[in-house]
């Protein structure tokens, strides 16, 4: 099994949709989790909304707290875009930044352009793990 960890700081939306896109889209032998350096209390409901408009339910996910245990067991680290934020974990694992901005406090139109931009970038990184890892 393929294991992806998608990691920001409050694990409330672009991590979460991510997770979502991911497990959604790829094959049967590869499976992600997300996870926050600062968990927020709720996954942000405009995001869960959002994410229904793709016809993925993320209403009972939960933002998660990031241990050791969950970066030792991923093949794969990704970062949302929170080394902006200084709270980022890149300080002690090699990671791939994705750089996206947080949908906190954003538009729903924002919000949307946020998420179509974390389908693409899940539906590529998905091109390279088969390519790369064979899965």
């Amino acid at each position: 099994m393929y294991r992806v960890l998608f990691v920001c700081v409050g694990n409330a939306g672009r991590s979460q949709m991510a997770e979502a896109f991911f497990n959604h889209l790829a094959p049967d032998n590869a499976v992600a989790c997300s996870a926050g350096t600062l968990p927020a209390d709720r996954v942000d409901p405009l995001v869960v909304e959002l994410m229904l408009e793709e016809g993925i339910d993320i209403s009972h996910a939960v933002p998660k707290k990031l241990t050791g245990e969950m970066m030792n067991n991923a093949d794969r680290i990704i970062t949302m875009g929170c080394g902006v934020e200084g709270v980022c974990p890149a300080k002690w694992i090699t990671t791939e930044d994705w750089g996206l901005a947080d949908p906190k406090g954003k538009s729903i139109d924002d919000i949307r352009h946020i998420r179509d931009e974390v389908r693409e970038k899940v539906k590529e990184l998905i091109a390279i793990i088969q390519k790369e890892a064979k899965i």
